[in-house]
């Protein structure tokens, strides 16, 4: 299917009591014209309000009075957005876009390799992007206790911060400085009480390997690390070209041995010989790539690539990448 007639789906994460349900409530209730079907991944935790969905044991389906439409799922995903897929082809149910939100705890890897593995799913629905919501008052203290809540961050397109309004500048610049250094490539907007304009949720593509590769420029400026993160990122540059096949042969051995602790990873390659640069991405094992737009006739040439992982090893990384530099021995 063509990506414009593909479902976009986005992935709604974030500590328990960070405001997940109040943003999903107001997107359930509000009258944005848009038609959201709207899939709770829950595991017995207090989710959308119970007025919403009466918590029984069945799976059910809710059509809301705005359009949207809401589904309880305690179970096996790839079958519920098959149902919804069936239901929405033969006309018995209308939407035009997916949310999906996972528990407080959940580490949303998996919900996002749902669309690299099943084929059916993958080419139906398109993976729009990953937003964490963080709680601006507890979320330092979540982010030391809780390796839950570092992955969150690390897998994030967007972060939102809700909450902002109890806490000092001073707080909140230290929770953003910490959040960049975990993140580099998630902008951050705020949010009080679920009050988020639409735009600023859907249709970011943070999936798109095409899309810009944002790093907050601020990432590097401030090297002490305060805080013994388990998850971190890093980034590596450089203006001599790879040999496409040592790197190939290079990632596929990494995230052979370390795909379990490579959250997101994405990249823009300068590969010798290749008049266009190459764009690729990967979540946990998945990864992908792609033909960029051709470089420029007097375009400095670089490669840039970041990792946001569980206790990577950076310094083989590094030097692995290096090795796979034109002319490296």
């Amino acid at each position: 299917m063509e990506q414009e007639k593909m479902v976009p789906v986005t992935i709604l994460t974030g500590f328990l009591g960070a405001g997940k349900t109040t943003l999903l409530n107001r997107i359930l209730q509000e009258d944005h014209g848009h038609r959201i079907a709207v899939i709770e991944n829950e595991f017995g935790e207090a989710g959308i309000d119970n007025e919403i969905l009466v918590n029984d044991t069945e799976e059910q389906i809710v059509e809301m009075n705005n359009g949207c439409i809401c589904c309880s799922v305690r179970g096996d995903l790839v079958r519920i957005l098959g149902e919804l897929k069936d239901k929405r082809d033969d006309g018995r149910l209308k939407f035009d876009r997916v949310v999906i939100e996972t528990t407080g705890m959940a580490d949303p890897g998996p919900v996002a390799q749902t669309f690299f593995l099943d084929e059916g799913i993958g080419n139906y629905y398109l993976l729009d992007s990953i937003i964490t919501v963080v709680d601006a008052k507890h979320g330092q203290k979540q982010l030391d206790e809780f390796r839950e809540a570092q992955e969150q961050v690390g897998f994030a397109d967007r972060i939102l911060l809700s909450k902002s309004d109890l806490v000092s500048d001073e707080e909140l610049d230290k929770l953003r400085t910490r959040l960049v250094r975990m993140n580099p490539r998630a902008p951050m907007k705020k949010v009080h009480f679920g009050n988020m304009p639409i735009e600023e949720v859907f249709d970011i593509r943070g999936f798109n390997l095409n899309a810009v590769l944002q790093i907050d420029p601020d990432f590097l400026g401030d090297a002490e690390h305060t805080h013994d993160e388990h998850v971190r990122s890093f980034v590596f540059r450089s203006k001599k070209a790879f040999d496409g096949t040592k790197l190939e042969e290079f990632l596929s051995g990494l995230t052979q041995v370390y795909g379990n602790d490579m959250l997101r990873y994405k990249g823009m390659l300068y590969l010798k010989g290749n008049p266009r640069r190459v764009v690729f991405q990967g979540v946990h094992m998945m990864m992908g790539g792609d033909m960029g737009k051709p470089w420029g006739k007097d375009e400095a040439r670089e490669s840039v690539m970041v990792f946001i992982g569980r206790n990577l090893p950076e310094d083989l990384f590094i030097r692995g990448l290096e090795q796979c530099l034109v002319g490296q021995k």
